[in-house]
């Protein structure tokens, strides 16, 4: 399975999109139907041609839900960026992109949406102009139109071509879920559901609970993925687990469940900065995964001023390597951030 994640300026066509490369519906809410505006996360699928099946996370793009929709975005490998050919270039757009280029996704897709509604040419060629200064670089800008049907096969040709070329995952990685939503279901209890990067998870699994104020442990009891009930499932993958033990009330966004013994849960970790240099905020928001914790920042020597620690208020798991971002919400500035030492002296 693959797993993209949509991003864009609100009203600018990502539900409707998805909705119509998939033939489901993602909005959940009824408020979100009535309101035709995204709130929460949405989840819908499909499959493509020698890829197989995908899944779409479909984010919120109002600014009053930049967190919910880095919670969709944070773990997933791949983006499909939305823009509007009837509008200008957006606010939410370019905090969106920054968003993805500070977290180094370099697999994705332009969409010049209601190319029905406007020539959509001198949208692709800003977009293409905004996303070459970024890690997705080089991504295809197509036009469509999910009313009519313009440019939709156009559409799935480049999403199918930017899948092709994803590194698939270690089946036998330890396992990290972020979990970004979590449920009751009567007769069953506790569900979460995130993305599955790497890894795999199976039927029994016990499985370490992190982020929350204190550590625990639950059991798989049972997951689905797209809909169908599975013994186990390799990532990458959107998964929901019924889980259950003492320590389920510790789950929520933002919480990671992970392989025991496999990852050092930390509350001190030296990171690299990547973007604007400059003063920090004291207390910026780190998002990681589908974590959001207010943090507190130090900058350290080196070279151009780039080392920061960071001292974070409950562990999360973290490793050599993993990108995440800051960022200052008054100002709506975004750092990226590479993992250097999640256990510095």
């Amino acid at each position: 399975m693959h797993v993209v994640a949509t991003a864009g300026h609100v009203d600018h066509g990502k539900t409707t999109l998805v909705d119509a490369l998939t033939g489901m519906h993602s909005d959940r809410l009824r408020e979100e139907r009535e309101r035709g505006l995204s709130i929460e996360l949405g989840y819908v699928w499909t499959t493509l041609p020698t890829v197989g099946e995908v899944a779409f996370v479909d984010v919120p793009g109002h600014e009053r839900f930049v967190t919910t929709m880095l919670a969709g975005i944070g773990p997933v490998p791949a983006a499909l960026l939305v823009v509007a050919a009837d509008d200008p270039w957006m606010p939410q757009a370019a905090e969106h992109l920054a968003a993805l280029d500070a977290l180094q996704v370099s697999h994705g897709v332009v969409a010049v949406t209601r190319a029905d509604l406007a020539d959509p040419r001198p949208m692709m060629e800003r977009a293409a102009a905004e996303v070459s200064r970024t890690t997705l670089r080089g991504a295809p800008v197509v036009p469509v139109s999910a009313p009519t049907g313009a440019g939709m096969g156009a559409l799935r040709s480049a999403l199918t071509a930017m899948l092709a070329g994803l590194r698939a995952p270690g089946p036998r990685d330890d396992v990290r879920l972020w979990v970004d939503r979590r449920f009751t279901i009567r007769g069953a209890g506790t569900v979460v559901t995130g993305t599955l990067p790497a890894g795999t998870l199976a039927h029994g699994d016990e499985l370490e609970i992190h982020g929350a104020e204190r550590s625990g442990t639950v059991r798989v009891r049972g997951m689905q993925a797209l809909g169908r009930s599975v013994d186990h499932l390799a990532g990458t993958a959107r998964v929901a687990l019924n889980v259950t033990g003492d320590d389920v009330t510790l789950l929520g966004r933002g919480t990671a469940l992970v392989t025991p013994g496999g990852w050092h849960p930390t509350t001190l970790v030296d990171c690299r900065l990547r973007g604007e240099r400059g003063r920090l905020p004291d207390l910026p928001l780190l998002h990681v995964g589908a974590a959001a914790v207010t943090v507190r920042t130090r900058l350290l020597a080196g070279e151009g001023g780039d080392l920061v620690r960071l001292s974070l208020p409950a562990p999360l798991p973290l490793r050599i390597g993993d990108r995440a971002l800051l960022r200052d919400p008054g100002r709506r500035q975004i750092w990226g951030l590479e993992v250097l030492d999640p256990a510095p002296p």
